[in-house]
Parts: structure tokens; sequence; C-alpha cells
């Protein structure tokens, strides 16, 4: 990712209405232990973690990405609670100028649109303090919470493919273009 300035990813604190985007640390590797189910990963490409030891890797992969400027990754916490909600980011991929929206919410926090609300602030962060030509936001065409968020920030479809995912399913992918 370009970053306009010099932001220490590691700082970064997005506050909404109703949540808080937190930087992704190792304190909260149960609670995404605990909800990054069979059932949440169904649309989305990795598989849920066997153990602990999983999650820990992963969570230091954000944090080397996010010293390395191309990855910044967040976990959504409720703003009146500190309840954990899920986890979001922003991800370099194969194009700095076309860094890659990410989400997902725990299972009891759906219909609330959090997601909506994360990925919103997310994207006003991103349009402050990135340079970018666009977001790409992929979800699997049959996930039609994400797709709207995705289409509430006027986001157009550039990219249809199919996928196969870490737990053998095939996703029929689209890639909306935001902004």
């Amino acid at each position: 990712m370009k970053i306009k300035k010099d932001i220490d990813l590691h700082l970064v604190k997005i506050t909404g209405k109703r949540i808080l985007l937190l930087p992704i640390t190792l304190d909260f590797n149960k609670d995404i232990f605990q909800e990054f189910t069979e059932e949440i990963t169904h649309y989305m490409i990795p598989s849920p973690p066997n153990d602990i030891k999983q999650v820990n890797s992963f969570i230091e992969m954000c944090q080397q990405g996010m010293n390395a400027n191309s990855d910044l990754v967040f976990v959504i916490t409720n703003i009146c609670n500190n309840e954990f909600l899920g986890v979001c980011g922003l991800h370099e991929k194969s194009n700095p100028l076309e860094p890659e929206l990410g989400i997902w919410i725990k299972k009891s926090a759906h219909g609330n649109h959090y997601g909506r609300e994360a990925i919103i602030n997310l994207v006003k962060w991103a349009e402050i303090n990135i340079s970018y030509d666009f977001l790409r936001y992929p979800v699997d065409k049959k996930n039609i919470s994400s797709r709207k968020i995705a289409e509430h920030l006027q986001g157009k479809i550039i990219h249809e493919t199919e996928i196969e995912n870490m737990s053998g399913h095939v996703l029929n992918e689209v890639v909306y273009r935001i902004g």
C-alpha cells in the first residue's frame, strides 16, 4: 500500500458510531479462534483454524504486513463494551494501487450492520491516508450481506471467477471496484 505520510500502522485506531477498529494483536487470539468457524469461512478463502497456534501465526503474519506497510488488519470491537465482533483489513496483494478489502463478523453479531460500518470507516480512513487507484472487494456471489456492503459503497463488479477455498468449496467470486 502506498501510505501518504509516515504512519505506524500498529497505532492506527478508527472510530465509528458503534464500533472501534483496533490493530490486530495476540490479545484477540482466543476470540478469533472461537469465532472463525466453518460457518463463517464458508464464503471465504481461508479455512477455520485447527488450533490456537494457527491463529497466532495469522496474527504475527498480519503484524509483519503492517511493519512492511502492505497490510492493515483490525479487530472490530463494540465501542460501548469492547466486545469482539470480527476482523477487517486492507491488503496490498499484487498491486499497491489496488488494495483489497476483507471482512468477517462473528455469527452472533450478524444482522447488525457492523460489517458495513467497519468497511465504510476503513474506506474513509484509506481515502485520507493511502494513495490508490481503487479498492478491490472480492466476495462470493451467494454472500448477499457482504455484497450489499460493496454495493452500498457504489462498488461495480470488475471481475468474476471460480476459486476453490482452503476447505475445498468452490466459490463463485465477484470482485467489486470501490472508488
